[in-house]
């Protein structure tokens, strides 16, 4: 079982500025709580008993919530002087993990997958990083992500009108170990330089990358239209 998770709380939040200017993403306030609040707790009951909260952008109203509210939570906060983009952020918060594989998530989502099926697919892969992925219908606000039939991640492709298509729910199981022996720089995108670039280099005798279909709740709270809906829908 999992039992270490990285959150990536860092974001600056640009797009929900005209509803939330004062603080991260991830501290917006849905029904009175931090949205930070919602995916901790679902993270608990799913088995996490460790917590690495990368941060950056006003990291010091998270270090007060967590002090205040989560006193007796098992946790660890590893803070970017500067933005070291997702990758780098990832790669900061796994020089303080004490697992082998971690969950990784963003702070800004709560995709509430099943992290069992998704550890079990991790391990019996020896998948390197496992990528939770949730079949959604006409939108434009993602990248859609195909699978071949061996659940090794085929290709991404660019964000446009799909009428549907998997996308890349954010939520991933990472060999920390493998992770930090790749050759990346302090800053980069996990999403662009890792993944994707990872994707090409597939097709020898040890695929790297493999994908998991969750049919779970998803909610992405960086546009204001879902930040209001999670209001509706987290109550």
């Amino acid at each position: 079982m999992i039992k270490e998770a990285v959150i990536l709380a860092g974001g600056l939040g640009t797009r929900l500025q005209s509803v939330v200017s004062d603080r991260p993403k991830c501290m917006a306030l849905v029904n009175g709580k931090p949205f930070l609040h919602y995916l901790v707790e679902f993270l608990k009951k799913s088995g996490i008993q460790k917590f690495l909260f990368s941060v950056g952008y006003l990291h010091e109203s998270i270090e007060e919530y967590l002090r205040s509210e989560y006193s007796n939570l098992q946790y660890k906060i590893s803070v970017e002087t500067e933005p070291l983009g997702t990758g780098g952020a990832v790669k900061l918060a796994c020089q303080h993990a004490s697992e082998k594989n971690l969950l990784v998530c963003n702070g800004d989502t709560l995709f509430k997958v099943d992290v069992v099926s998704l550890y079990e697919l991790h391990l019996s892969r020896s998948s390197n990083c496992t990528l939770c992925l949730k079949l959604m219908q006409n939108f434009d606000r993602y990248g859609v992500v195909t699978l071949n039939e061996d659940d090794t991640v085929k290709s991404f492709h660019e964000k446009k009108f799909y009428e549907s298509g998997l996308i890349n729910g954010g939520v991933y199981a990472v060999n920390a170990v493998n992770f930090m022996k790749e050759n990346l720089p302090d800053k980069f995108s996990f999403e662009k330089d890792y993944l994707e670039n990872n994707t090409a280099l597939q097709y020898g005798d040890t695929p790297k990358l493999y994908g998991i279909i969750q049919d779970k709740y998803f909610i992405d709270i960086g546009i204001p239209e879902d930040y209001e809906r999670a209001g509706r829908e987290l109550k």
